[in-house]
């Protein structure tokens, strides 16, 4: 018996019917037809087409890890949030209960005016920027038809985006200018609230400083006076008396030990002391930490970038260096005219006003369109 080609065609798509009624009658769950679906696609990405490279392969493979690291830090935003204003109130509990009453006890009226008049303005620049930096948004592309020039679009959103415009997986919008996400901010930082970032930064970290430096020598009496505390502790309470003691009659009957005096310190007294220990230990550790990432932010700005375009300038002057070519930042205005557009500062007294004091005032430019390869002059004549 032969089979002709007809036959066969017919016998395959009977079986085909009946492996798709079987597949009906089985049907898994939505959400793991949508997860295997997913994965699916990431599979076909990696073969997509001829622009497939390392970076696109780490993007696919990674891109589950990715998405659990952007859903846990956009749920915990608030809980950082609370933790910094947390610990920033036991500093300022600390600071009014304890440490100011010792010093107009014991500091000369220069300084306690000095005391009183930094510390409180150092307080000020803290909460100040803190809270537009938290509470500023950092600014995004238009989402209705217009002519701004763009450089690329995005793959999530898909919408045009203007040079230096990213991505923020977590806000799940495009950033103007977008240097990172936050997690203390429970914000992204870009370009409308950057310099409320840098100055809470930098406040902070002067604060810690502050606060390391002048409550050194207090927290080492501090620590010495614990010190002290537990060896009384650890003595007896009192001395046994024996022999002749009992005799001349120096204790009441009954009794073995003389008692000894109440230690001379007291449980408010040993909180006084754990406190400036907190204090000084925690202010220390953060003015490092604060500050290593102050400087590096300091670096950034003086360079013109931000922290996603140093890694892409980085591997563009490792792929032009291949081709003998220099690369130079197109953003760069000079280190002066960086730091003068990013505090928008625009007169002599700005760097008072602006920079020194509280100042709502919004960034240099829209965050949309960028002047490149600027000519080398003082953009701002200050």
């Amino acid at each position: 018996m032969r089979w002709c080609p007809s036959s066969i065609l017919h016998l395959l798509r009977c079986v085909r019917l009946r492996s798709c009624t079987r597949r009906g009658k089985n049907r898994l769950p939505l959400w793991i037809r949508e997860i295997s679906a997913y994965m699916r696609l990431l599979v076909q990405s990696l073969y997509f087409n001829s622009l497939t490279d390392s970076d696109v392969v780490f993007d696919s493979v990674f891109e589950p890890v990715f998405w659990t690291v952007d859903y846990v830090t956009r749920w915990f935003g608030l809980v950082f949030v609370c933790l910094v204003v947390i610990l920033t109130s036991s500093i300022l509990v600390i600071a009014y209960v304890v440490l100011l009453p010792l010093v107009l006890n014991t500091y000369s009226p220069p300084w306690i005016a000095w005391h009183i008049c930094y510390g409180h303005w150092n307080l000020i620049m803290i909460a100040f920027h803190y809270y537009k930096a938290a509470k500023t948004s950092p600014g995004g592309p238009p989402t209705e038809k217009n002519d701004v020039p763009f450089v690329a679009v995005c793959k999530k959103c898909i919408m045009p985006k203007p040079a230096r415009t990213h991505h923020c997986g977590i806000c799940n919008t495009c950033i103007l200018k977008m240097d990172h996400h936050c997690p203390w901010l429970n914000n992204c930082v870009g370009h409308f609230n950057h310099r409320y970032f840098f100055s809470f930064c930098l406040f902070m970290t002067l604060g810690c400083v502050y606060c390391s430096i002048s409550g050194r020598n207090l927290f080492l009496d501090a620590y010495n006076a614990l010190e002290r505390f537990k060896h009384l502790d650890v003595e007896k309470p009192g001395v046994p008396v024996t022999g002749m003691g009992l005799l001349i009659g120096l204790l009441p009957p009954g009794q073995t030990h003389y008692q000894t005096a109440a230690p001379p310190y007291t449980f408010k007294d040993k909180m006084i002391h754990k406190s400036i220990i907190y204090m000084w230990v925690l202010t220390s550790t953060v003015g490092v930490a604060l500050g290593a990432l102050t400087i590096w932010h300091g670096v950034l700005i003086s360079r013109g970038e931000t922290s996603i375009e140093r890694h892409i300038n980085s591997k563009e002057t490792q792929r032009l260096a291949k081709r003998g070519r220099i690369y130079k930042n197109p953003f760069s205005y000079g280190r002066l005219n960086n730091w003068k557009i990013f505090f928008g500062v625009e007169k002599t007294s700005h760097w008072v006003t602006r920079v020194l004091l509280p100042s709502g005032h919004t960034p240099h430019g829209d965050g949309l369109t960028w002047e490149a390869f600027p000519v080398k002059k003082d953009l701002i004549p200050v």
